[in-house]
């Protein structure tokens, strides 16, 4: 390993960061130069419009950080970006026509309708390999052509396509991110040019694909001024689950993961994609990672519930210490299980309200206090990680001893042991800033500041981290 620096850049659907990651003495450090909020904002045209992300006011404070680091590190070798999945900016002529929608953006379910009027959900799976959820991205632009938001338009570019194309000036698709838009054929990893004609998308909205750790350019002229410096940009794997599914610090091939942050994404790496029948009954997802594995997961809806509920009672009035309440919740004997997967909790509102009525029908208790909500969630999202874990490995065939759960949710004890409990299996916790970890040593490898395999990067992980076990306990449910 050669010592060095680099920068990645992390977007999250409700925070961002710009990290500096050292590489050094056979290990990682990443030091956070900033931090900044992701919120959505609802905006209204006539009587209605939708909810977009601020991508303006990201780019500023993504400038602002990189600003920091290159002025604590002045030697950077790179900048790389990744960010959540599904959304996308639409541009003409290298401008972007607006502020892109959030994927839980209303406008998406009448997408879902028009696209399966023109090929079946078998159809889309057996080339895509994806799940179905009403947020991803090929309803999501079926939405926008029956809109006629196309008109003008040249270039679809993901989030973080976008940044990067902000940065650079080179428009491309990274093929992580690109296998999670339902137009990616999972088999030759390229675009479907079959799949865009008949859903009556032009070929040339797709920007060419690129592999992470391909070289995209210097940084522009503009950029380069604003920031103080000349770095390159490199192609990460800018889905954000590609990234932390790199940070994984497994120790050999017997594990499944659980990437948990505003989504939680469950799963097994494999190499080779899983089409059958039962896979898609199963609602199961054949996304690409590094090196051209294949992430076989269920997409779950995460640490989401929990932070709508909190926003819920502090709109109330109410002040949520959210350490203590989860210490109150870990404290109760049990909790009531709902599905954590109902389509009725994508949306923002009043989360609490939803999960009771969501346990009512599954006959479960209603809670009434925020701990006995923080419990309920909890103890719903353990048994989600459990069913996928499990059902990923039947699927795939593929033996499971260990999970590993990264993210934001890998600080969360009481979470991390009902994972275990309801699982029969152990837990390994951490790293928290697996996405960032993965992005850094993806760039890492194409500096040439570290070699290898994905096995390789990993070691690199595990020598660098503190990770916290927890084992199953015997008194408790397994699902």
């Amino acid at each position: 390993m050669t010592s060095g620096y680099v920068a990645a850049i992390d977007l999250g659907a409700t925070s961002g960061r710009v990290v500096v990651g050292r590489l050094d003495d056979n290990t990682v450090h990443l030091d956070v130069v900033e931090r900044f909020m992701n919120n959505p904002v609802r905006t209204w045209e006539g009587t209605t419009d939708g909810l977009h992300w601020n991508l303006l006011e990201l780019f500023r404070s993504i400038l602002l950080g990189l600003r920091k680091a290159a002025i604590d590190q002045p030697d950077l070798r790179s900048i790389g970006v990744d960010s959540w999945g599904l959304d996308y900016g639409l541009l003409r002529g290298g401008a972007l026509l607006g502020n892109p929608y959030s994927h839980r953006d209303e406008r998406t379910a009448e997408g879902v309708r028009a696209t399966h009027e023109l090929v079946s959900r078998e159809e889309l799976f057996a080339v895509s390999g994806l799940q179905f959820m009403p947020i991803n991205t090929v309803y999501q632009l079926t939405a926008d052509r029956l809109a006629d938001r196309f008109q003008g338009g040249d270039t679809a570019l993901l989030i973080p396509d976008l940044i990067g194309y902000w940065l650079s000036g080179v428009s491309v698709a990274e093929r992580t991110n690109a296998s999670t838009t339902g137009l990616f054929d999972v088999r030759t990893r390229e675009w479907s040019t079959e799949l865009a004609d008949r859903l009556g998308f032009p070929a040339s909205l797709f920007p060419r694909l690129v592999d992470p750790g391909s070289t995209l350019g210097p940084l522009l002229p503009t950029v380069q001024a604003e920031i103080g410096a000349q770095i390159p940009v490199v192609a990460v794997g800018s889905h954000d689950t590609a990234s932390a599914v790199v940070g994984v610090p497994a120790l050999d091939d017997e594990y499944a993961y659980v990437s948990c942050g505003t989504w939680a994404l469950a799963g097994v790496e494999l190499e080779k994609p899983v089409l059958s029948e039962a896979a898609r009954v199963a609602n199961f997802t054949n996304e690409s990672g590094l090196d051209g594995r294949i992430r076989f997961l269920r997409n779950i809806t995460g640490l989401w519930l929990q932070s709508e509920s909190i926003r819920t009672w502090e709109r109330e009035g109410h002040t949520v210490d959210l350490p203590a309440l989860i210490g109150a919740a870990a404290a109760l004997p049990s909790g009531s299980v709902f599905d954590a997967n109902d389509a009725r909790l994508l949306a923002p509102g009043d989360m609490p309200a939803r999960i009771a009525q969501c346990c009512v029908e599954a006959g479960q208790p209603v809670p009434h206090t925020p701990a006995e909500f923080v419990r309920a969630i909890n103890e719903s999202l353990a048994e989600a990680f459990a069913r996928a874990v499990r059902t990923a490995a039947e699927l795939s065939g593929k033996s499971v001893r260990v999970i590993h759960i990264v993210g934001g949710g890998s600080q969360n004890a009481l979470l991390c042991q009902l994972t275990a409990d309801r699982s029969g299996l152990p837990v390994i916790a951490g790293p928290v800033e697996a996405t960032a970890l993965g992005n850094v040593l993806v760039q890492a490898r194409a500096a040439r500041l570290v070699s290898g395999s994905l096995e390789a990067l990993r070691a690199v992980i595990t020598r660098s981290v503190s990770l916290q076990r927890y084992e199953p306990r015997t008194d408790r449910p397994v699902s």
